[in-house]
C-alpha cells in the first residue's frame, strides 16, 4: 500500500508540473519611431532583445527614409550606384502588388507629394495650387520605376522618391515574427505602432489572441473601442485620418495625411478608418491605407476579389446623420469578431 501511495504522489506532481499555467515573456521598446510591444511563449531560452534589434537595425538600414545613410535616402536623393538588398526587394514586390490590385490608389512613389504636403521627412511647401500640384505629380506613378535584375533601381526622373513607410512597418513586423519561429516559437503576438501580427494562442488563457478595434472618435488619454476581434494566425492594421491631419499655418487649409496618387490630393475619402486582416502584417497595412485612398464602393470591390484580406471600414456618408459613422465589414471578418464566436461557444 505504501507503494501505491508512493505511485499516486508522484503521478499527482508529473499532472501538476504539467498543468502549471505558461507564462508569456514580454518585451517593450521604441522602433520605428514608435513603441513595441511583444508576448511570446517559449520553453527554452534565447537572446530575444538581440535578435530583435539586429532585425529593426536592418529595416531601418534598407528602408527608413529618415535615416540619411540607409539605401532609399541614397536612392532618394539621386544616388544610382545603390544595390538594394532583399529587405528592399520584398517591400518593392510587395507594394507593387497592391499598387497593381489597387489600380494605382496604393502607390509607394506618392513620397514627393507626401513631403509637399507636410507628411515627410522634408519642409513642406507652403502653398500647393494647380500649378505646383501638377509639377509634383510628374515625379508620382509607380510605373515611372524599375527593379533591375543587377539590384539597382531605375527611376525616369531623379526627383521620384519612395516612400515605403504604408508597408515598412509591418514588414518590419514579420520579420520579428520569422525571427521567433525560427527560434521555435509558435505562441506570439506583437503590437508595434497600433499594428499586429499573432500566431498560435495566448496559452495562458487557452485562447486566441485579442485586438480592439479602435473608434473613429477615439481619445488618445481615453481610448474607445468599436469592437474586439481574434486573431487567428494573421496580421491586423488600422488606417484612419481622425488623428493624422495637418493645418495650413499660413492660408488654414487642413491636410489629411492619405493622398490620393491619382489626383495629387490629400484628400478624405468617404472611408473614414480601414482595419485589415491579411496573411502578413505588410499587406494588410498596405492595403488598410490602399482603401482610405479608394472610398468604399472600390474598396468592396476590391475586397471581392482578392483572397485573405478581410476588412472592417467605417465610412461617412449623406444618408447618414450628424458624426454617425457607417461600417463595412467582411463575412470573413466577421467571423473573427469575439462577440460572434463567444455566442457560437467556439
Amino acid at each position: 500500500m505504501k507503494y501505491f501511495s508512493i505511485f499516486l504522489l508522484s503521478v499527482f506532481m508529473l499532472v501538476s508540473c504539467a498543468e502549471k499555467t505558461p507564462e508569456a515573456t514580454v518585451l517593450q521598446g521604441d522602433a520605428f519611431g514608435t513603441t513595441y510591444t511583444i508576448q511570446y511563449f517559449s520553453e527554452r531560452g534565447f537572446d530575444a532583445e538581440r535578435g530583435l534589434d539586429s532585425i529593426l537595425a536592418m529595416v531601418n538600414n534598407s528602408v527608413n527614409t529618415y535615416m540619411p545613410q540607409s539605401d532609399i535616402s541614397k536612392i532618394n536623393q539621386g544616388d544610382t550606384t545603390v544595390v538594394v538588398d532583399e529587405i528592399f526587394k520584398e517591400v518593392y514586390k510587395i507594394s507593387e502588388r497592391v499598387y497593381t490590385n489597387s489600380e494605382g490608389y496604393f502607390d509607394p512613389t506618392v513620397g514627393t507629394l507626401r513631403n509637399a504636403y507636410g507628411f515627410g521627412d522634408m519642409a513642406p511647401v507652403t502653398e500647393i495650387d494647380s500649378t505646383v500640384l501638377d509639377s509634383l505629380r510628374r515625379y508620382v506613378g509607380f510605373k515611372k520605376v524599375a527593379l533591375l535584375e543587377n539590384g539597382k533601381i531605375e527611376k525616369r526622373y531623379p526627383e521620384i522618391y519612395f516612400d515605403f513607410n504604408a508597408v515598412a512597418k509591418g514588414y518590419g513586423i514579420d520579420k520579428i515574427g520569422q525571427f521567433l519561429e525560427a527560434q521555435g516559437v509558435s505562441s506570439y503576438i506583437i503590437e508595434l505602432g497600433g499594428e499586429l501580427l499573432a500566431k498560435g494562442k495566448n496559452l495562458k488563457k487557452d485562447q486566441y489572441w485579442i485586438a480592439g478595434i479602435e473608434a473613429v472618435d477615439s481619445q488618445l488619454e481615453n481610448r474607445s473601442y468599436l469592437a474586439t476581434v481574434y486573431l487567428n494566425n494573421t496580421g491586423m492594421a488600422s488606417s484612419g485620418n481622425y488623428r493624422k491631419f495637418r493645418i495650413n499655418p499660413r492660408t488654414g487649409q487642413k491636410y489629411v495625411h492619405t493622398i490620393n496618387p491619382l489626383t495629387g490630393f490629400a484628400e478624405e475619402s468617404n472611408v473614414t478608418s480601414a482595419t485589415v486582416l491579411a496573411p502578413t502584417c505588410a499587406l494588410a497595412d498596405a492595403y488598410a491605407t490602399a482603401f482610405m485612398a479608394m472610398g468604399l464602393e472600390r474598396s468592396k470591390k476590391l475586397l471581392e476579389e482578392i483572397e485573405g484580406v478581410e476588412a472592417f471600414l467605417t465610412y461617412s456618408s449623406e444618408e447618414l446623420e450628424g458624426e454617425e459613422q457607417g461600417q463595412f465589414i467582411t463575412d470573413g471578418f466577421k467571423k473573427q469578431l469575439v462577440s460572434n464566436l463567444a455566442a457560437n461557444g467556439e
